[in-house]
């Protein structure tokens, strides 16, 4: 299954599943884009704190694979609360800040967030909200991320399965 690291904070115990460094490949779509393939790490640090540290990077890639040009990087804190709930702090290299929230499943490995707030620079695009969705399955990470955005309603953006490394 997982290991469960040694120093983990007790309110990230029920995240130990994410802990480590995650590898893939996704793909993405959404009004006035063509479709993409991409290729993404993920990692998720835990150091005894009440909090794991997220980052992640892409990168476009072609129909077989290879790199065709960097893609988005994001970084932030995963804060998950003794009551099940968990506030999720980002950060986008295209300029704009993220706060969502959501709920630990109580019955599987996963979890899904929601914005609360998004707040953009004045040369960010226009984005307005999203929902993601993580859990472990087959013990490979999978997550959905869906974007309102450029005038678009909430909707399917991306989604990724990725390998433990």
């Amino acid at each position: 299954m997982f290991e469960i690291p040694e120093n983990i904070h007790p309110n990230t115990a029920r995240l130990a599943w994410l802990i480590g460094t995650w590898a893939g490949n996704g793909h993405g779509e959404y009004p006035n884009i063509e479709k993409f393939q991409f290729g993404q790490e993920l990692i998720f640090q835990q150091d005894g704190r009440p909090f794991i540290h997220y980052m992640s990077r892409a990168w476009i890639t072609d129909a077989d694979g290879n790199t065709i040009r960097p893609s988005a990087q994001e970084t932030g804190f995963i804060r998950p609360q003794p009551d099940g709930t968990i506030e999720f702090l980002l950060t986008h290299s295209t300029g704009f800040v993220e706060i969502w929230h959501g709920e630990l499943d109580p019955d599987a490995p996963r979890f899904e967030i929601v914005t609360d707030t998004v707040a953009r620079t004045a040369t960010a695009k226009e984005y307005t909200g999203g929902k993601r969705l993580y859990g472990y399955v087959e013990g490979d990470l999978l997550y959905a991320f869906d974007m309102a955005a450029m005038g678009q309603p909430l909707q399917s953006h991306t989604h990724a399965r990725l390998v433990r490394q």
